[in-house]
């Protein structure tokens, strides 16, 4: 089950994609409620799950035809910036320029935030900032989206505080991370978050941890993994993030990314104007991005 976030003549509307993946079902409508975003959706699913899915599975109740709406970004302004897992992936800890010694086992996750006021997209334009960076880089995600708030949450109970899974693009100005010695720069600049183009319900994917992840540039692929790859469960992430910290719902972890973006080539192979940038994550979908 498809959770989206759509334009429907400019008017912004969360829904889920029908089980025929022909139509759109607006949760406001089926619900008879007035949710401003999915946002505050996700803090009040849990008393509408079962009526959602019922409609779902009956394939019932649809109002719109897919191809005469907008999907956006399923959260396109997150409540607080999104968590980040950096060096997830041993593959990528080898290809990574800030890693001093490639072969020393990581022992804690590395964890950093992304500023994102506004999260772009499937088919949005990635802004280029001229003149500020000429590095700029992808990574495909896993992102876990959080469903209930919560803090101290054991690896045991974690699953219970998941609404769902979404693929991140985490947009990275390479030469402003050097330069700044640290990501948080690098990381958040304006359309450097790319989020979509749905969450799915995570109760529809068995096993978050066993999902091919790729990501291509103009057709090329680059990166080609398996999120069974992750250093770090999305369990143990939970319980570490949530260690004296408040996770609540909506909250986004971006799980860390695999071997092959931009830096990890030699000559780098850094995004241009006009790229094509598809992520892809198996049952959840493709997100794709074009650079200015």
């Amino acid at each position: 089950m498809k959770f989206i976030t759509f334009l429907e003549n400019a008017e912004e509307k969360i829904g889920i994609i029908s089980k025929d993946s022909e139509k759109v079902i607006d949760i406001n409508k089926v619900l008879g409620c007035d949710f401003y975003d999915m946002t505050e959706f996700i803090w009040n699913s849990e008393e509408h799950m079962e009526k959602l899915i019922d409609i779902y599975e009956k394939n019932e109740r649809n109002h719109y035809n897919i191809e005469n709406i907008v999907i956006i970004s399923p959260i396109p302004r997150p409540a607080t910036d999104i968590l980040c897992v950096g060096l997830n992936y041993s593959d990528h800890i080898k290809e990574s320029q800030s890693v001093q010694d490639p072969e020393k086992k990581i022992e804690v996750p590395v964890f950093f935030t992304k500023r994102v006021l506004k999260a772009i997209g499937n088919g949005e334009i990635i802004m280029k900032h001229e003149g500020i960076t000429e590095e700029i880089d992808y990574e495909a995600e896993l992102g876990v989206v959080m469903g209930k708030e919560g803090v101290n949450v054991t690896e045991e109970d974690a699953d219970e505080y998941i609404f769902g899974y979404t693929i991140v693009n985490d947009i990275s100005a390479r030469d402003l991370q050097r330069k700044h010695n640290q990501w948080f720069k690098g990381k958040g600049l304006d359309s450097h978050t790319s989020i979509g183009p749905c969450i799915v319900y995570k109760t529809y994917i068995e096993n978050p941890e066993n999902l091919n992840i790729s990501s291509r540039i103009n057709g090329e692929t680059r990166q080609n993994s398996n999120t069974k790859n992750l250093i770090f469960s999305i369990q143990y992430l939970i319980e570490e993030l949530s260690k004296g910290m408040t996770l609540i719902p909506g909250d986004i972890i971006a799980t860390g990314t695999p071997a092959g973006v931009g830096m990890g080539f030699k000559p780098p192979k850094y995004l241009k104007s006009g790229d094509t940038v598809e992520c892809e994550i198996e049952k959840i979908g493709i997100l794709k991005n074009i650079m200015e």
